[in-house]
């Protein structure tokens, strides 16, 4: 997942029971790719799920109750390599021979053992990976010795990589998160933020009814506005009914920039203090430093549907198509108290919407990406968000067969709070 690029419902709870109603069966076994003995207790899971299980003692493993769809899935014995395939479940039963490669080392390799993280860029890491909302508060890393924290001279970007896989219990959702393969990079010029690997949840044992109810309510919290709602609203066609609002930005590069820019950069360098500038001088820069390499403009009619949805010709397949950048809104939750860039405004309108917001960014990396039924892309990397989406990350990370319980707030464009 990248830029990483991090979560009703009437329209969804019908989604869900579409699904329910074709439910598979997985079903194979994990050997050994040189000697083909079985490998028993090897973890076999389908990637951004709950859907995993573990071998029995002849390598065998068995997954049920698998929506349709297609899935990564991914299996995991300790001195292999991890394995991954694509599958796509339309049947009743699907039976798969899984084979792992051992890393061994070679005679005589002298193994080293890496230095121990600097506790600063670990901290670091932490704080960018986990997040800063108040459920990533509650997120811990359990295993943090499992994870290689260092800056790359070479490129200048912050790293991590899991050589297993990184563990977060969190205590907000109730989820253990084992994130296999992580590779994380952070770049401190931009600001970007990316990460990928192969995800599994695990539902976490509550104390009692009260902790059940709180991860239920945080979960459905975390799920509203999210992206990944946003994707299950497009999919089945009901944008504005889960109270989403999206606006054309229109993009155009600056061809002037880079005359501006020379400008400024040669009068800060006649006035390394600033104490001599002219008014006139003062001006200049002010209007210069306003300019940047492209401008955005917001249409603030709201997109209709069809502008950023796309259906295959026989009507199985749905896709995001649209030119420029997305503003997307989702009405009737204040956002995290921890946010604190101000919402992007909506435009110039007639129409009085909700003061409770969240507004975040979308661009397309290709002309179009597939959208599955479950809100999950066929590839993760066709698209970017940022804004409020790129600010939420592992705390309110939710399973893709996550099913909310509970209607989500009935506040549509168009009528105030």
């Amino acid at each position: 997942m990248k830029n990483s690029l991090r979560m009703f419902l009437l329209g969804c709870l019908l989604l869900v029971g579409a699904a329910a109603q074709a439910q598979n069966r997985l079903t194979g076994v994990v050997l050994d790719s040189l000697t083909k003995e079985p490998l028993a207790f090897a973890s076999v899971f389908l990637a951004n799920t709950t859907f995993g299980s573990s071998t029995s003692d002849q390598g065998k493993f068995e997954i049920s109750r698998v929506p349709n769809g297609t899935y990564d899935m991914v299996c995991s014995y300790v001195g292999y390599r991890l394995s991954k395939q694509s599958v796509t479940m339309s049947g009743p039963s699907q039976q798969f021979t899984l084979l792992l490669s051992p890393v061994g080392n070679s005679l005589g390799e002298v193994v080293i053992k890496p230095e121990p993280n600097k506790p600063e860029e670990y901290k670091q890491f932490s704080e960018l990976f986990l997040g800063g909302t108040q459920f990533s508060e509650q997120c811990r890393v359990s295993n943090p010795e499992a994870v290689r924290v260092f800056f790359d001279e070479e490129d200048k970007q912050l790293r991590a990589r899991a050589k297993e896989y990184l563990q977060v219990d969190n205590d907000a959702l109730g989820y253990r998160l084992k994130y296999f393969g992580l590779e994380f990079s952070y770049d401190p010029e931009d600001g970007a933020v990316s990460y990928y690997g192969e995800p599994v949840f695990e539902e976490m044992k509550p104390k009692d009814e009260a902790q059940q109810k709180l991860w239920a309510a945080n979960r459905l919290k975390a799920y509203n506005g999210s992206f990944m709602h946003f994707l299950r609203s497009v999919y089945r066609n009901r944008l504005r009914t889960e109270n989403f609002m999206a606006q054309q930005i229109k993009v155009t590069v600056n061809k002037r920039f880079g005359q501006t820019d020379s400008l400024r950069q040669m009068l800060l360098e006649r006035h390394p203090d600033g104490s001599d500038l002219t008014r006139a001088e003062k001006d200049s820069l002010t209007l210069w430093s306003r300019s940047g390499p492209v401008y955005a403009t917001l249409n603030p009619t709201a997109l209709p549907i069809d502008s950023i949805r796309q259906v295959s010709a026989d009507g199985k397949r749905v896709f995001l198509r649209f030119s420029g950048e997305l503003q997307v809104a989702y009405f009737g939750e204040a956002p995290d108290p921890r946010y604190k860039r101000a919402m992007s405004p909506l435009g110039g309108s007639r129409t009085t919407y909700p003061a409770l917001r969240e507004v975040s960014r979308l661009r397309l990396n290709r002309h179009r990406a597939e959208i599955q039924a479950d809100g999950s892309l066929r590839n993760p990397l066709d698209v970017s968000v940022g804004e409020y989406w790129g600010f939420e990350k592992i705390g309110e990370f939710l399973p893709f067969d996550y099913v909310p319980t509970t209607p989500a707030p009935a506040t549509t464009p168009g009528r105030s709070k």
